[in-house]
């Protein structure tokens, strides 16, 4: 028998008044994978997560967890869902082992020992209330609550906000040990950078639509070289011009620049080597640049995906 989707999404519509908020979002998580869900602040990933955690009513479509309707069936998705917000919701007078002891009666579990080593691995302070932690702090409390039950699925909305780099590192490490073990995590971010660290897969909301899904490895087999090269004789852009994938030519007197796709450059090189070669310069650009050059904003305004972080509106 076929195991079932960690989420499914199908024809998702959520509409707030004459905002339309999602506009039929239709996509399945693998089980064992990290998915990161992309796009600027607003664009509809917070709306998203709250109809998979059943908070929000759909308009029109469904969201499924491992088959079970997250709107008819709350309870029981809650049960299989680990969930880190963007901003970590706690109660300030509770500290974190009265947190951890709340979880436990909520779930009629005891995940104590699991929940005291998380927090000696991100150095959490369980005695003190919450209100007293800096943001950081919270949000590494959020994340110990979120895991230490070894949830199926994982629902990440900007997890990292307010973690210093080194508690960013173990943080992708721990993913990397719970898809392991079988988990499969939705990660939920405007930042590419952070998220082709420790993404398999990744889909990209604009404006309430999904308009595009990629695996990591082909959107990086896809990925732009720069080209400079210099040349002992004169060169024309006809010698150039016609390999397949080149961009953005450009031919001096005895120069060269170029972009190209890694299934360029061979053909790419053995032109260029028919000449006299005084200098050659090959340079990979990052995934953000290929990610912008199939994706970019086009005739969408300020819509990119950035590398700053911020929080999610409400229709977000």
């Amino acid at each position: 028998m076929n195991e079932l989707a960690p989420v499914r999404l199908t024809l998702l519509r959520k509409q707030f008044g004459e905002g339309v908020a999602l506009d039929g979002i239709s996509l399945t998580l693998e089980p064992g994978e990290v998915f990161g869900y992309l796009g600027p602040n607003g664009a509809g990933k917070t709306t998203t997560i709250r109809l998979l955690l059943g908070m929000l009513r759909p308009t029109s479509g469904q969201a499924q967890v491992f088959g079970l309707d997250s709107w008819r069936q709350p309870v029981e998705v809650h049960r299989l869902v680990g969930y880190v917000p963007g901003e970590s919701a706690l109660y300030g007078r509770l500290t974190g082992r009265q947190h951890i002891a709340f979880f436990d009666h909520l779930r009629g579990r005891d995940d104590r020992a699991e929940a005291t080593a998380l927090a000696a691995r991100f150095d959490v302070d369980l005695g003190r209330p919450a209100r007293t932690l800096s943001r950081g702090n919270r949000q590494k409390l959020a994340i110990v609550l979120a895991v230490m039950s070894a949830p199926r699925l994982l629902i990440l909305d900007e997890p990292t906000s307010g973690l210093d780099p080194l508690v960013q590192q173990e943080f992708h490490a721990l993913l990397g040990e719970y898809t392991g073990d079988g988990g499969t995590v939705l990660f939920s971010s405007h930042v590419l950078g952070e998220v082709q660290r420790v993404a398999d897969r990744i889909g990209v909301i604009r404006r309430g639509r999904l308009i595009a899904v990629e695996r990591l490895q082909e959107l990086r087999a896809r990925s732009l070289h720069r080209i400079r090269a210099s040349f002992l004789e004169e060169v024309s852009a006809e010698d150039f011009a016609g390999i397949r994938g080149v961009q953005d030519l450009s031919i001096g007197d005895r120069s060269l620049r170029c972009s190209a796709p890694q299934y360029a450059l061979d053909a790419l090189l053995k032109q260029v080597s028919r000449r006299s070669v005084i200098d050659f310069e090959c340079a990979e650009t990052d995934l953000e640049e290929t990610f912008l050059g199939y994706y970019g904003p086009g005739d969408t305004g300020s819509d990119t995906v950035t590398e700053t972080h911020g929080g999610e509106t409400d229709a977000g």
